[in-house]
C-alpha cells in the first residue's frame, strides 16, 4: 500500500438525533480509547449534530467531518451550509459528491465547486464516485468513474494531494448488501487511482471503497493493494461493528 494511512469513515447520512449522535460518539471513543495505531478515523454525522459530536470526541483521535458542504461562503442559499459553518463545530472535513446526493441533481461542476470551497476554507475532502448498476452492466464503469474524478479533480493541484481522498462507491452496492467482490473493487479503485494521475500524485492518495461494507468483509476489501480504506455507511451506526471494521483496516 505505498506509504498511505488506512482512512476509515462513518457516513451516517440522515441517522441519528443529536442526543443519539454523540452517545454513539462516546460508545465508539470507549470502543477505541486510544484510537487504532496506523489507522485515521473518521465520523461523519448530519450538520445538526456536528458540534456536539466534535465536542464528545474532543482530545479523542476520531475526526469529525461532514456529509457535504455549500460552494458559496455566505448568501441566499436558504437550508445550506458553507465551509466555514462546518470548520465553526470543530469539524476538520466534508464528504463531497455522494451518490445519493448526485442522484438528487448534484452536478459534476456542482462537485467540483464544492471540491475547491472545501479546500480552500481548509477543511479535508472525501470525494465519491460510483456507477450504477446499468452502466456496470453496459460496460460503462471505468469511463464513467473516470470522468467523475477527472471533474472533480480538475480544480485540485497536485500540492493538495494530501488534503483529500477518494471513495468509490458502486451505487448498485449502497444500501442494499450487495457488495462488489474484493476483486472487482480493486479493479475500479486502480481506474480511479489512474484517473487521478493526471491530477495529483496519485500514488500518495488515499483510495477508499465503500458499498455494504460491514465487520465480516472489511477486512478482504481493504486487504487489495489499491484499496486504503473504507467509507462505511449503516455499520457505522453501530459502535462495536465500526471499530471492528477500523481494526481490520490495521
Amino acid at each position: 500500500m505505498a506509504d498511505r494511512t488506512p482512512l476509515v469513515a462513518g457516513n451516517w447520512k440522515m441517522n441519528t438525533t443529536p442526543a443519539e449522535g454523540v452517545a454513539l460518539a462516546t460508545a465508539l471513543a470507549a470502543e477505541l480509547p486510544g484510537g487504532q495505531d496506523g489507522v485515521e478515523i473518521v465520523v461523519c454525522p448530519p450538520f445538526t449534530h456536528l458540534e456536539g459530536v466534535a465536542a464528545a470526541l474532543e482530545g479523542h483521535p476520531v475526526a469529525v467531518m461532514a456529509q457535504t458542504i455549500h460552494d458559496q461562503a455566505k448568501g441566499a442559499h436558504t437550508g445550506e451550509v458553507s465551509a466555514a459553518m462546518v470548520l465553526g463545530t470543530g469539524a476538520t472535513g466534508t464528504i463531497i459528491g455522494h451518490s445519493e446526493r448526485r442522484a438528487a441533481g448534484e452536478t459534476d461542476e456542482m462537485v467540483a465547486a464544492r471540491v475547491r470551497a472545501a479546500l480552500d476554507a481548509g477543511l479535508f475532502v472525501i470525494l465519491c464516485c460510483g456507477e450504477s448498476l446499468e452502466q456496470r452492466e453496459a460496460g460503462e464503469t471505468e469511463a464513467w468513474v473516470k470522468g467523475q474524478v477527472a471533474a472533480a479533480l480538475g480544480v485540485v493541484t497536485r500540492d493538495e494531494t494530501d488534503r483529500l481522498a477518494i471513495a468509490y462507491e458502486p451505487i448498485w452496492a449502497i444500501g442494499t448488501g450487495k457488495t462488489a467482490t474484493p476483486e472487482m473493487a480493486q479493479e475500479t479503485c486502480a481506474q480511479v487511482r489512474a484517473a487521478a494521475a493526471g491530477f495529483i500524485d496519485a500514488d500518495a492518495v488515499r483510495v477508499l471503497y465503500g458499498g455494504s461494507v460491514n465487520a465480516d468483509n472489511a477486512a478482504q476489501l481493504m486487504g487489495q493493494p489499491d484499496i486504503d480504506g473504507a467509507l462505511v455507511g449503516g455499520a457505522s451506526l453501530d459502535a462495536a461493528g465500526f471499530a471492528t471494521i477500523v481494526r481490520a483496516a490495521a
